[in-house]
């Protein structure tokens, strides 16, 4: 965890890579059936660029400074234009993760070791705020086709609007391409690597740098190419 926090300190953001984020996580319990339900997603109806290439559901929890997780009642994701230009600015009522997958060991894992991991990292709040967490979880599935790319970041490089960001891959089959790069606010580039083994995972300062993850297509034509990762988003509770 120490290492972690040291590269995210220096650099704005830490790879992780699979085996590490083993030990994270104190393992990767029943993975297979956390990975499976990434075949149960619907198709996103929010894109503005008609694109039908990605599927997702979502969740939001309440986290406590002492460590509680408790999950919220289903709600909208919301993004202001500022930080998604083309999705942004509108209430996106998504399908919600299953109660199943929220409760997982994978899942809960992930989100006690990233409240485990940022809260040192962030400057306490001001006398009578909150020091809670809204946390936002969400499963992403991209998809391409012969002739027909998919696009992970369809927005470009950006921000996410919160503090921190997690993404973790869950599988990457027959894809080309799909690197993430990193960049600071001036647009001059940090970091570029790719996520390949299930486990690979990003942490990210979102007040320090922008992500942005390159178009993916099929490495075998005609088969799908799919992508799958779980992000999770940390900000701090007006």
């Amino acid at each position: 965890m120490s290492g972690i926090s040291e590269k995210i300190e220096a650099e704005g953001f830490a790879i992780v890579p699979a085996a590490q984020t083993r030990d994270l996580l104190g393992g990767l319990s029943d993975w297979d059936l956390f990975a499976d339900s990434w075949n149960d997603l619907g198709v996103d109806g929010f894109m503005a660029d008609g694109g039908r290439y990605r599927r997702r559901r979502f969740a939001a929890f309440a986290a406590g400074a002492d460590g509680t997780i408790a999950r919220k009642p289903h709600q909208p994701h919301y993004q202001s234009r500022d930080y998604n230009a083309l999705n942004g600015g509108v209430q996106r009522w998504f399908e919600p993760v299953t109660q199943g997958v929220a409760e997982h060991p994978v899942t809960q894992g992930v989100l006690k070791a990233g409240l485990a991991l940022f809260q040192p990292l962030t400057a306490d709040p001001p006398a009578g705020a909150s020091s809670d967490w809204h946390v936002e979880l969400h499963q992403f599935r991209i998809e391409a086709h012969d002739g027909e790319a998919g696009l992970p970041t369809p927005e470009g490089a950006h921000r996410d609007g919160v503090d921190w960001v997690i993404v973790m891959l869950v599988e990457r089959h027959n894809v080309a391409s799909g690197v993430t790069d990193i960049f600071d606010p001036d647009g001059r580039a940090l970091g570029s690597f790719t996520l390949t083994e299930p486990g690979d995972a990003v942490f990210l300062d979102d007040h320090r740098v922008l992500h942005g993850v390159t178009a993916i297509s099929p490495l075998e034509a005609g088969q799908e190419a799919r992508r799958d990762v779980l992000v999770v988003t940390f900000r701090r509770e007006d």
